[in-house]
């Protein structure tokens, strides 16, 4: 599909939001026989034109710990080309891929705690993060929302979501689920600092969901939980906060469960993880005249701004 992004120039608030155009192409993607999609969490484009699915599919195993990801290339005809990393050590369950200025790919699993570089030729070349061991009694699943929360480990992730890059080559990564913060690493994939803890001030986090930078090294931190996003500089100083604030339709139903009740949620302080507005993704276009492209949650619709 060819998606264009509409901006908005306003200086208020999201007002009335345009129907993002698009061309729809029955199977875009053609796959081998006998492989399958699973549930596609991400996808990605290089320069020369190739997409990058990430999918939780290539598993028969069981609901809890089953080892759910893998990396699909395809040619810009939509011709398959090679799965990337079959059975790494690393996969466990996909949560996003993203493809850096260099052609490299970089996965963040979920399930496994880590994140992997790929070069252009599809190789190893970094990996952040390490999962649980097998041979330890202790492992297991990690519980969320424990009260007080963990305390975050430099070098390690828990629940990991996203990743990006600042002009410089910098990588930050969004850190997750389980932990609050986001994690800044140098091109050399060296540890320089983290910053976050769970909370709903500035700063603060309620799942750090997805992450992107802008061309002057700002970076959008998708809170989902607390329904904003957070922009910073490249050393963690809180710049400024946007909420998509806009009418939607009363009517619309999400494609699973009830729809939610925002008042009882904000009440509860439960996350606002399927409130309208709560964004999912978010990504800047790749020019000079940027903007932002925000994905809030089933009953919202999609939301562009310029961002600089």
């Amino acid at each position: 599909m060819r998606f264009i992004l509409l901006m908005l120039f306003s200086s208020s608030a999201f007002a009335q939001v345009p129907v993002i155009a698009f061309d729809s192409v029955p199977e875009p993607l053609k796959l081998p026989q006998d492989l399958y999609f699973g549930e596609v969490t991400g996808v990605a484009v290089n320069s020369k034109g190739h997409v990058f699915v990430l999918s939780r599919g290539n598993t028969t195993g069981p609901a809890y710990a089953a080892a759910a990801t893998q990396l699909l290339e395809f040619d810009p005809s939509g011709k398959f080309v090679r799965e990337i990393g079959k059975n790494l050590y690393a996969w466990s369950f996909g949560h996003t891929v993203r493809v850096d200025p260099q052609d490299n790919v970089w996965v963040t699993d979920k399930g496994s705690d880590m994140v992997v570089k790929f070069n252009p030729a599809g190789r190893v070349v970094m990996v952040f993060g390490r999962k649980q061991e097998a041979s330890d009694k202790e492992t297991g699943p990690l519980e969320r929302f424990l009260k007080p929360p963990l305390p975050a480990e430099d070098g390690r992730f828990r629940q990991v979501t996203d990743v990006t890059w600042d002009p410089a080559g910098n990588a930050y990564i969004s850190d997750g689920y389980i932990n609050s913060r986001i994690a800044k690493v140098d091109k050399n994939g060296n540890w320089l600092k983290s910053w976050g803890d769970r909370g709903n001030k500035p700063g603060e986090f309620n799942t750090p969901h997805s992450i992107a930078a802008d061309a002057q090294g700002n970076i959008y931190v998708a809170d989902r939980g607390n329904r904003r996003i957070q922009v910073f500089d490249g050393d963690g100083k809180f710049l400024r906060e946007i909420r998509i604030d806009v009418p939607y339709d009363n009517a619309a139903r999400p494609a699973i469960g009830n729809r939610p009740d925002i008042a009882k949620l904000q009440a509860s302080g439960a996350p606002l993880t399927m409130a309208p507005g709560a964004p999912w993704a978010v990504c800047i276009t790749p020019i000079s005249r940027q903007g932002l492209q925000a994905e809030p949650g089933r009953e919202g619709a999609r939301h562009a701004r310029r961002v600089g």
